[in-house]
Formats: C-alpha cells, sequence, structure tokens
C-alpha cells in the first residue's frame, strides 16, 4: 500500500494544494495535522510519522514548505519518503527553487505533476528529464499532435529518448568521494568513513549501451586479477541508478547500462575503512588574566606531497562573549563570525605535507564561564582534485552503439570533506 493522498501546505499548515489519488481518506483530515505537529514539538518527541485515529500523515519540510502524504492502511513508508523527496526534486527541476511562491506562481503545473508523478496511490514517472518531454511551463503553446504520451513512458528503457544526435560524443565520468571524520582530543579516530559517488554527463547519440569497469576487489577475485600489482576496493552498500542492470552485476559484478541523456547518478558506495585525517589540526589555547586568550591552531596536510587541496576552511570555535579579535596567520586570511561564534581560517590552496599556523586573539570579559560551556569541534572543508582516498579507479568505459560512433570517456577524481570534525582538549 502507498499513499492515499499527497498535500503541499504554507508554513502555517494551510493547504495550498493537494491531490486526492484513492479517495479513502476525508480531505478534512488534514486540518488535524499542524495541531498534532505543535503538540509534537512542545512535548519534544517529533517524529516524521503522526497519526490522528486511523489516517497516518507521512511528512518532510522543505523551505517554507510541508509536504504531507495520508495513507490509512500500514503503508509501505520508506516508498512514501523517498516519494516525497523526489517530489521535492522534481518541482526544483522545474521551478528552480521550491518556495510558497513557485507553487503559487505554478498551480496549474504542480497540479498537472502530482497527476503524472503517481496514480492510485503509487508512485509512476519520477524522471524529470522524461517529465519535461510533455509537461513544459510553456503548456499553453502545445500543439495538439504532440499531446501524445512520449514513447519514453511507455518504452523498457524510460529514462532514455530514442532519435538523440550529438556532433561529437562524449561521456564525462566524476568519481567523488565526501571523507566523514570525527578524531576525538585525545587524537584517536572515533568515526572514519568514505561516502562515493560516482557522476556521469552523458553526450552519447542514438542508445547507446555502456560498460564501467572499476579495481572492485570481487570482481578481481572472480577473475583472478587480485594480487599485490593490482590494488583493489571492497565496495560496500553499493546503490545503482535504475538503468543498471542488476541482474549482470550480481552475476559477474559487470556494471552495464544504456544511460539517460545529460547528467545523473550512476551510483554510491561507502567503504568503512580507517581513514588517516587528511588534514591534522592541532590547537592549544591559553587564557591570561581573565581578560584575554589567545588560540593558536596548526593544519597539517597528510596527504602525497603533489596533491593540492583547494577552498580549505578550518572553522575554530571561540567563547560566545569574545571580542576584539585579532589574527595573524602563515598562510591564508582568518575572519570572526560572532553569530556562529567561530573563527573562519580561509586557505585558497594547501599543498600536501605542508604546515601552517594561525594565532586569534581575543578580549574575554567572563573567562569563567567558558569552562562550563565546553568546546565544540573544529570542522574542515576541502577539496582535493586528482585524487581519491580509497584507491578507487575507473580501469575502463566501452561505449558500444550499433551505428559504431568513436566516444571519448573523460574520468575526474575528486576528494573533499563531509563531516569532518576534530575535537580540542
Amino acid at each position: 500500500m502507498s499513499a492515499s493522498a499527497v498535500f503541499i501546505l504554507d508554513v502555517k499548515g494551510k493547504p495550498l494544494i493537494s491531490r486526492n489519488y484513492k479517495g479513502d481518506v476525508p480531505m478534512t483530515e488534514i486540518d488535524h495535522f499542524m495541531p498534532l505537529l505543535m503538540q509534537h514539538e512542545e512535548e519534544g518527541v517529533l517524529a516524521p510519522l503522526l497519526s490522528h485515529g486511523r489516517v497516518h500523515f507521512l511528512w518532510i519540510k522543505h523551505s517554507n514548505l510541508y509536504l504531507v502524504a495520508t495513507t490509512l492502511k500500514n503503508a509501505n513508508a520508506s516508498l512514501v519518503y523517498s516519494f516525497l523527496y523526489k517530489t521535492v526534486e522534481v518541482f526544483c527541476e522545474y521551478f528552480k527553487e521550491l518556495e510558497e511562491e513557485s507553487i503559487r506562481d505554478n498551480f496549474v503545473i504542480v497540479y498537472e505533476l502530482l497527476d503524472e508523478l503517481m496514480d492510485f496511490g503509487f508512485p509512476q514517472t519520477t524522471d524529470s528529464k522524461i517529465l519535461q518531454e510533455y509537461i513544459t511551463q510553456q503548456g499553453n503553446k502545445l500543439e495538439t499532435g504532440k499531446s501524445r504520451v512520449p514513447p519514453t513512458v511507455t518504452n523498457a528503457v524510460s529514462w532514455r529518448s530514442e532519435g538523440i544526435k550529438y556532433k561529437k560524443n562524449e561521456v564525462f565520468i566524476d568519481v567523488i568521494e565526501s571523507v566523514n571524520l570525527l578524531v576525538n582530543a585525545n587524537g584517536s579516530v572515533l568515526l572514519s568513513e568514505i561516502v562515493g559517488t560516482i557522476k556521469l554527463k552523458v553526450f552519447l547519440s542514438g542508445m547507446p549501451e555502456l560498460r564501467l569497469g572499476l579495481n572492485d576487489r570481487v570482481l578481481f577475485e572472480l577473475t583472478g586479477l587480485s594480487g599485490s600489482k593490482n590494488k583493489s576496493v571492497e565496495l560496500e552498500d553499493v546503490k545503482f541508478h535504475q538503468c543498471v542492470r542488476l541482474s549482470r552485476f550480481d552475476n559477474d559484478r559487470t556494471i552495464s547500462f544504456i544511460p539517460p541523456d545529460g547528467d545523473f547518478e550512476l551510483m554510491s558506495y561507502r567503504l568503512s575503512t580507517q581513514v588517516k585525517p587528511l588534514i591534522w589540526i592541532e590547537s592549544v589555547i591559553e587564557k591570561f588574566s581573565h581578560s584575554r586568550v589567545e588560540i593558536m591552531v596548526k593544519a597539517k596536510g597528510q596527504f602525497k606531497k603533489q596533491s593540492v587541496a583547494n577552498g580549505v576552511e578550518i572553522a575554530v570555535p571561540v567563547p560566545s562573549d569574545a571580542d576584539s579579535p585579532r589574527f595573524k596567520t602563515s598562510v591564508g586570511s582568518a575572519k570572526y563570525v560572532p553569530e556562529k561564534n567561530v573563527v573562519i581560517w580561509s586557505i585558497k590552496s594547501f599543498p600536501g605535507g605542508k604546515e601552517y599556523l594561525m594565532r586569534a586573539h581575543f578580549g574575554l570579559p567572563s573567562v569563567e564561564t567558558e569552562e562550563v560551556e565546553g568546546r565544540p569541534p573544529i570542522g574542515v572543508k576541502f577539496e582535493i582534485p586528482y585524487f581519491t582516498v580509497s584507491g578507487i579507479q575507473v580501469r575502463y568505459m566501452k561505449i558500444i552503439e550499433k551505428s559504431g560512433y568513436q566516444a571519448l570517456p573523460w574520468v575526474r577524481y575528486i576528494t573533499q570533506s563531509g563531516d569532518y570534525q576534530l575535537r580540542t582538549s
């Protein structure tokens, strides 16, 4: 079972637009949603699912809007939440920003989209590229001859249209890895994981079949390539775009697919491996005569010397009552952000193996209270191009199309910070 109806509410809980898919839940039931939400908020037990009698409300919040699905029976909750988030994604593709104003300005298109996204409570066409073929923002300009359903909706390959042509056939592959890290005050790594995505930008004619080869450990073991010379990676929690033939992957670990046109995320994966902190931070805090504090921060790049981290931002927490900031940095610049109680040390380019210092001086009227407050961790943001921390590699990309054209695949590797925090003593 899935959703009975879907509502889009403003920040006060007033319905802006709704679509009743099954008719088994009275539309007036939505009047109970906001009082329930406020009651749970006050009690501190807010949950993504609220119930009133036999009716259940599954909801998400985006910007100043609530998207609410109602159901009477034991629905597949994960399916409903996936649908709500996908609906937000589709609306953002159409209107750039999804806010109350964009709903009010585009009632007709929103209603048409709600009609196509779900039928009798079950998700249908949720690919914005396909929807844009027959639901356009110039709806009144559509010719009657073009009102037929595009073949992509009824086609076995629903994510790609036929007859696509490019003068130059190319595929751009981005391998992006985010490092999540938490280090305690003693310097021990408490949490360490890599979350990776492989994104494609496809400019290919016709209906090509693509085969992507990675240095996947399971594949290497199946084909007898495993050994000291061939570095492999053991991928966990692998998720694929719907275009990938899962049966083929299960059989021989081949990633085979007919791609959508343009940008899409082919796959995501996770590795729970012990990652050496790529940028190591040490900090020392000195207090002087109850009136001022000096913070010294040392940052060291612990990655290959030939690599460079770009756009490095180190957020150092400072006491909430600090004032009169003064800074001295060996590289980059520092600025005080009082509304967040942090100093942001920005370094445009940070080569591997280098070490930099930043000193900050603050006036501090009440040093004693700082002990009670405790100190939030230091946060780090960075991006390292041409480098993957896991060692994952694209070994090949084969492009097969019946016309036999030659196509160029381009690969780019990026490692960036995810939730990257180091606690201070």
